[in-house]
């Protein structure tokens, strides 16, 4: 929010710049910095004007123009200094009042910025298109100040598509189990083999912040997902999971979050497994649309009809993100309840790549690759021996803006599990259509 503010902030000045005449005696170079940023060229118009401070500080046009350089290059500090040094000589320069509380907004000050925002109001000189502006912006700090307002977003989504292999099964028709290799090979059939079919899938989710103080806020989302594969039930899935948590914000802008999590998982139409945990990251900004985060996980899977199978989680992740990519790693445990089930237990660390980049207006590429190792702590009682896999999961598809909200998506899919038995090593492929709604307000 404080970046939307300064950013008002910037188009205000501008109508009061030009409400103003420049100075009479200006000198070029004042006059070739603040070309250049008018230009957007603020990194080099503070370039121009930082080698002149010993000389030129004190000058009020020197001054203000280094403030916007600075401010607009990132460097809040050096711009709060250079306004301080406009006002002490000129206490009347509204322009100059406003670019310091703008300054002290990208600093992260919000109070002092707020307060410096008031004084600009009122000033009885202020052009009224320019102090209806200035009233907005003091309304925005002031939301800012006690937390920020309240945010809803959510979307909907259905596609239907070609699925090659529903229930991730083998293509083999028969498998020599070794427990029973007296018997020969085993003839696998039904669910046990690759099942190809159409299907459609329809997915929802809402999620509300807002804040409890100027620093925490709290949030909570519920997602729906249900898939029906056509003229078959038997894996059929539909899922309901519901997150509620909170927030905290540092005066470095870096982000703590704990949050809880609950899942309900269905399969064939019936229970099949319930999961809950909790969810702790931290997240540091690290500036253009760029972070860094750290998190851990830790989660408890109940199944409804295979107790054996009950397990914790744990895992650790680093993820990175920015405007066009989102990197992670992760890896952990899990760990079966009873020892009988250890055969589930098993080691994991995957890692994955993704993308949305825009090729042309309305228009994007969208993207991911991701790949997982998972290693089993006991043998499997059918096959004598421990399960090893590695799987690799891509994607591709398109994303094109249809109106301001809805969205079409042609999408492909590819999984590939390498299994040291052969029952679990599987190919599949989607190929899917789908339109997109996105919604968000506070």
């Amino acid at each position: 929010m404080t970046r939307s503010i300064c950013f008002s902030a910037a188009a205000a000045m501008a109508v009061a710049l030009a409400c103003a005449p420049a100075s009479a005696a200006m000198d070029e170079t004042v006059k070739g910095a603040l070309a250049l940023q008018q230009q957007g060229k603020a990194a080099q118009a503070y370039d121009m004007l930082a080698p002149l401070v010993a000389t030129r500080a004190g000058d009020p046009d020197y001054d203000y123009a280094l403030g916007l350089a600075a401010a607009d290059s990132g460097r809040a500090g050096e711009a709060i200094l250079a306004f301080q040094r406009v006002l002490s000589v000129q206490p009347g320069n509204s322009q100059a009042r406003a670019e310091l509380a703008r300054a002290y907004a990208l600093g992260g000050d919000v109070d002092t910025a707020r307060a410096q925002f008031n004084t600009v109001v009122q000033d009885p000189t202020l052009p009224d298109p320019v102090r209806q502006r200035f009233d907005g912006i003091v309304r925005r700090f002031d939301r800012e100040v006690a937390g920020g307002s309240t945010d809803v977003s959510g979307f909907l989504d259905a596609s239907a598509g070609h699925d090659s292999n529903i229930n991730s099964a083998t293509n083999l028709s028969t498998i020599t189990i070794p427990l029973f290799v007296g018997l020969g090979p085993g003839t696998l059939g039904g669910a046990a083999r690759r099942i190809d079919k159409q299907y459609y899938d329809l997915q929802g989710g809402v999620s509300v912040a807002t804040p409890a103080s100027r620093q925490m806020r709290v949030f909570g989302s519920l997602l729906g997902t249900w898939r029906d594969n056509i003229g078959d039930r038997t894996f059929d899935q539909a899922s309901l999971t519901g997150t509620v948590g909170a927030s905290y914000s540092f005066a470095s802008r870096d982000v703590l979050s704990l949050s809880g999590q609950a899942q309900k998982f269905w399969l064939g139409h019936d229970g099949y497994r319930t999961a809950y945990g909790a969810i702790g990251q931290y997240t540091h900004l690290m500036g253009n649309g760029a972070a860094l985060s750290v998190g851990a996980q830790l989660y408890r899977f109940d199944y409804d009809r295979d107790p054996l199978r009950d397990a914790d989680r744990y895992a650790l992740a680093v993820s990175y993100a920015d405007r066009v990519l989102v990197a992670s790693v992760s890896g952990g445990k899990e760990e079966a309840r009873r020892n009988a089930g250890d055969q589930f237990s098993n080691g994991f660390v995957n890692a994955n790549l993704g993308f949305e980049y825009s090729i042309a207006p309305g228009l994007n590429v969208v993207g991911g690759v991701s790949g997982e190792l998972r290693r089993y702590d006991d043998a499997d009682p059918l096959f004598l021996k421990k399960r090893r896999d590695e799987q690799i999961d891509a994607s591709i598809g398109l994303k094109y803006l249809l109106t301001g909200s809805v969205y079409l998506r042609p999408r492909v899919t590819y999984t590939r599990n390498f299994s040291n038995i052969a029952l679990y090593d599987f190919k599949r492929w989607t190929a899917s259509l789908g339109v997109r709604f996105e919604f968000r307000g506070n």
